[in-house]
């Protein structure tokens, strides 16, 4: 039973302030409990304001808690700098220009994601080598990718360079993927095959995954997994079967009791 294992990630009684020690300091995360498992593929949702980004950031550490910690595989990482806990968690953000580096091209942000963690000195960067490797990654999200690897990725379509944000951010197999709306800036057709490829991808490399996103039909068709965050606090939690028997109905009337 899942019960028996030990959690990828947990939080415990984790409590996030905005704003401390000013007259405008404000709760976000409010004694927040969670366990992540391995293999686990999460779909977060809540209304505006539920402290879902607050959440990715406290998880990544772009955010200190107030109290509670964060533990992975066990180890505390509460305290851990952002830069030493982007060496197992990964993300992708809602804005395509965010998580790369617009004047690189294409391969040479992928090659730049593959030292990622790592401490790098000067040395030849080993890109020619790397090229087959980075093409074959390129050409899996069928959308392009693969025929503009010298273009600066400054110059690609926002669904391309999403996409390319996406791979960077798995080509390590990160142990934890945060996905924060990053189907969002798309246009309908873009997104559902962003996601469609996001979906192979995490089954095929047995990742593990938090995702936020605000569409419905995403949260129910993806994922063994869906959280419902509202005021700071995970309010609803379902996984494997039960959240296979949830529809889109019940998830509207859900919020609606909520709001």
């Amino acid at each position: 039973m899942t019960s028996a294992k030990q959690p990828l990630l947990e939080l415990k009684n984790v409590t996030t302030v905005v704003n401390d020690h000013t007259p405008a300091a404000k709760a976000i995360l409010k004694q927040l409990n969670l366990k992540i498992y391995a293999g686990d593929f999460i779909t977060v949702l809540g209304p505006n304001g539920a402290g879902k980004s607050t959440f990715f950031n406290s998880i990544a550490g772009t955010l200190p808690i107030k109290s509670g910690q964060i533990l992975l595989q066990g180890k505390n990482i509460t305290h851990l700098s952002v830069e030493k806990r982007a060496k197992f968690i990964s993300r992708v953000f809602q804005d395509p220009k965010m998580g790369t580096a617009p004047r690189m091209t294409v391969a040479e942000n992928l090659l730049l994601a593959t030292k990622r963690g790592q401490i790098r000195g000067l040395k030849l960067r080993g890109l020619k080598a790397q090229l087959p490797r980075l093409h074959s990654l390129a050409a899996s999200m069928n959308n392009g990718l693969v025929d503009r690897m010298q273009t600066a990725t400054e110059n690609l379509s926002g669904g391309q360079r999403q996409a390319l944000s996406f791979l960077m951010a798995t080509i390590q197999q990160p142990e934890l993927l945060l996905l924060d709306e990053h189907t969002a800036a798309l246009d309908p057709k873009t997104s559902a095959q962003l996601m469609q490829q996001t979906n192979e991808r995490i089954l095929q490399e047995k990742l593990t995954c938090l995702m936020i996103t605000h569409h419905l039909d995403d949260a129910l068709r993806y994922g063994n997994r869906l959280l419902v965050l509202d005021d700071g606090k995970i309010v609803f939690d379902v996984r494997d079967q039960q959240k296979q028997q949830l529809t889109k109905q019940k998830l509207l009337e859900f919020f609606g009791d909520i709001e």
